[in-house]
C-alpha cells in the first residue's frame, strides 16, 4: 500500500529534489515572514526580474548564472535602498525604478545573445529534479546563514520595522537593518529560482508565510506555520509532479496555492462556530 510513497524515493534526483524543496521551504518560512510582516511582497516580486541582467552577463562571461543573479540581486536591493534614501521617494516607488532599470538591462543584452534563449527557459520555470549534490549544500549553507542572521538580529528587526524612531533614538543602524533584509530578501529569491524560475519564485516566498499568518500569534509561530506549510506544500507538489507527469516547480507553487485557499476557508469556518 506504501508503494506509492516509496517507489519515487528510488531515484536520487527525486530524493534531491524532496531534500532541496525542504530546505528551500524553511528559508522560505524565515524570510518570508518578514515579507509578509513588512508587506514587502513587492520587493520579492521586484528581485526576480531584476536578476536578469546578472544571469545574462554571467552567461556571457562564461561564469556561474547564480553567482551572477545573486550580484544583481544584491546591487539591486542597495540601489532601492539608496535611492530611496536620496529621492525622497516611497520604497514601492523606488524599487519599481531599480526592477524597470535593471530588467530592461537584462532585455538589452539578451537580445545580444539569442544563443540565450534555450538556457534562459531553466530561469523562467524552473527544475527542483535537477537539483544536485553541491546544490544542497549550498542552500544547507543559506539556511543556516540567513536564519542565523535573522534570528540574531530579530529584536532590533522589529523596533527598526514598527517603530524606526525609537530605534534611531536608540542608535540602531535603522537604514543598514533595512538594506540588510533587503538583500536577504534578493538572496533567497535566487535560491529558490534556480528550484521553480522566476515567474513563481515569488510564490513560494509569499504562500506559505501569507497562510501561517492567519493562525499565527507571534513571529516565532509565524515561522513555524510557515514552515511546516512550505514542507508538506512541497512534498504533496513533488509527488503529484511525479505520478501526474507535470512540470515539478509549477506543481509546487499550485499545490502551495489551493493549501492556502483551504486553509482560509477553514479560518471563516472556525471564527463562525
Amino acid at each position: 500500500m506504501t508503494e506509492w510513497l516509496t517507489d519515487p524515493l528510488a531515484f536520487g534526483f527525486f530524493v534531491r529534489a524532496l531534500a532541496a524543496l525542504t530546505l528551500v521551504s524553511v528559508l522560505c518560512a524565515v524570510v518570508g515572514s518578514w515579507v509578509v510582516l513588512r508587506g514587502l511582497s513587492y520587493v520579492g516580486d521586484a528581485m526576480s526580474h531584476a536578476v536578469l541582467p546578472g544571469i545574462v552577463a554571467a552567461f556571457l562571461a562564461g561564469g556561474n548564472v547564480l553567482l551572477g543573479a545573486a550580484l544583481a540581486a544584491v546591487l539591486s536591493a542597495l540601489g532601492m535602498n539608496v535611492l530611496q534614501a536620496r529621492s525622497g521617494l516611497k520604497q514601492d516607488s523606488a524599487t519599481y525604478i531599480v526592477f524597470v532599470g535593471m530588467f530592461a538591462l537584462g532585455i538589452v543584452l539578451l537580445s545580444r545573445t539569442p544563443t540565450f534563449t534555450s538556457d534562459l527557459s531553466h530561469f523562467l520555470i524552473g527544475n527542483p529534479l535537477g537539483v544536485t549534490s553541491t546544490d544542497l549544500w549550498v542552500t544547507a549553507g543559506a539556511v543556516l546563514g540567513v536564519g542565523g542572521l535573522l534570528l540574531g538580529l530579530q529584536k532590533e528587526l522589529l523596533l527598526a520595522s514598527f517603530d524606526p524612531t525609537e530605534a534611531r533614538a536608540i542608535g540602531l543602524p535603522v537604514r543598514r537593518l533595512e538594506q540588510l533584509l533587503l538583500v536577504l530578501i534578493g538572496l533567497v529569491v535566487v535560491l529558490v529560482t534556480a528550484l521553480v524560475g522566476t515567474t513563481l519564485s515569488v510564490s513560494l516566498l509569499i504562500t506559505g508565510a501569507a497562510a501561517a499568518r492567519l493562525y499565527a500569534r507571534s513571529l516565532g509561530q509565524m515561522m513555524l506555520f510557515a514552515a511546516l506549510f512550505g514542507v508538506l506544500g512541497g512534498a504533496v507538489g513533488l509527488y503529484a509532479s511525479y505520478y501526474l507527469g507535470t512540470a515539478a516547480g509549477a506543481t509546487v507553487v499550485l499545490v502551495n496555492t489551493v493549501m492556502f485557499v483551504l486553509l482560509l476557508l477553514a479560518r471563516g469556518r472556525l471564527a463562525r462556530s
